[in-house]
């Protein structure tokens, strides 16, 4: 049988069950080291991951894999995603997903030995809220919560020593934008609780350039302020957390990606490549290729080769290429993510373009924004 076309990429991870004014708070980032004292991290945590949705953003790319075993450089996005746990601090992964959780269940279950990976499905779309409230019977004491398709530079040590200095129930990581209407918004004080939290607000709501980055620390009595069924961590729970003062902020520098779109997606691949993020493979020319060279003839960077590619006398900038894709001469891709075996013709032009398994584009195309799958 035919091995999957994410089958070169592992981690050892086996399965174990189912611009404006800134209107921010003077900061600095937390060392703990003077006012922590003693053991550093006691004990182990678990890792949840929300990884519930089905990754419509990527389509055709995720018609036929769920968005966490999606390929970045030699390991998955959810292995990405969870890139900045402390080594000896995490001793489980438990996934909350809903979408093909059968593939990424036989995929960790080929793993050699390492941490335990358990999946807790999620039947219907229940919401940030709703899927981490079905892991209550799996989570005990504190633990890392991460969504899904975040890849970011936080030091989840410097979280676990703010949330140990101050305490508290749960602790955000925190990332500062120029426009935080299209994101959650938190206000913190001097001695960085959070004293507000607002979900999207409107232009005139806006109290803070900081916005909630997608990472947590959060203990297991978090569990009893969620309601039943489908609700947002975001909308009902950090901002009753927030008013009783039991929320703590972590500014943090560096980088913030969400993964979930095609553009984002390839920032992804670019801040992977240039700090390390990878084991196996090796970068030319700034680009990250699974085998030892990049593909002869190709002009390229930014961009991630898998095995067997072929693109003689073709352009190719920050662009994911998965194994067997052809790309013909005097063709130029930019922002492209092209499924195994895919096929562009010559002297294309692709500009933010998804091509699925096997997809075809004849030569002389021109397209823009364009989704295709194989026909």
């Amino acid at each position: 049988m035919a091995l999957p076309w994410y089958s070169w990429m592992f981690m050892g991870l086996p399965i174990r069950g189912q611009g404006g004014p800134s209107f921010n708070t003077p900061h600095r980032p937390f060392t703990g080291g003077e006012a922590f004292q003693g053991e550093r991290h006691p004990g182990f945590v678990q890792a949840v991951v929300l990884a519930g949705g089905i990754g419509s953003r990527l389509r055709p790319w995720t018609d036929t894999v769920p968005k966490p075993l999606l390929p970045m450089l030699d390991r998955t996005l959810l292995e990405q995603v969870v890139w900045g746990m402390p080594e000896g601090v995490v001793d489980e992964i438990i996934v909350a997903g809903g979408y093909r959780v059968d593939q990424i269940t036989n995929h960790f279950s080929a793993k050699e030995q390492g941490l335990d990976v358990t999946m807790v499905e999620e039947t219907e779309p229940l919401g940030t809220g709703g899927a981490l409230g079905n892991c209550r019977d799996v989570v005990s004491g504190r633990f890392a919560c991460f969504n899904g398709d975040v890849i970011t530079s936080l030091r989840v040590e410097d979280l676990i020593d703010l949330h140990q200095h101050n305490g508290g129930v749960g602790t955000l990581a925190l990332w500062e934008v120029e426009d935080p209407t299209r994101f959650g918004i938190v206000g913190v004080d001097s001695t960085q609780r959070v004293t507000q939290f607002k979900e999207k607000p409107k232009a005139s709501e806006v109290f803070s350039n900081l916005i909630n980055a997608g990472s947590y620390l959060l203990e297991e009595e978090v569990f009893d302020v969620m309601p039943t069924g489908r609700h947002s961590l975001e909308r009902d729970v950090f901002p009753v957390l927030a008013e009783r003062g039991e929320l703590n902020g972590l500014p943090f520098e560096g980088y913030f990606i969400d993964a979930g779109t095609p553009a984002s997606w390839s920032d992804g691949v670019e801040a992977c490549i240039a700090h390390g993020r990878f084991n196996r493979g090796r970068v030319v020319d700034g680009s990250w290729c699974a085998e030892s060279s990049a593909p002869a003839g190709a002009r390229h960077h930014g961009s991630m080769f898998g095995r067997g590619i072929s693109a003689h006398g073709a352009t190719v900038e920050r662009s994911t290429l998965l194994d067997g894709v052809r790309v013909g001469e005097g063709s130029v891709l930019n922002g492209v993510l092209a499924g195994q075996g895919a096929v562009v013709g010559a002297g294309c032009v692709l500009r933010d373009v998804v091509l699925g398994p096997g997809a075809v584009v004849e030569d002389g195309e021109r397209l823009v924004g364009e989704r295709r799958a194989a026909s």
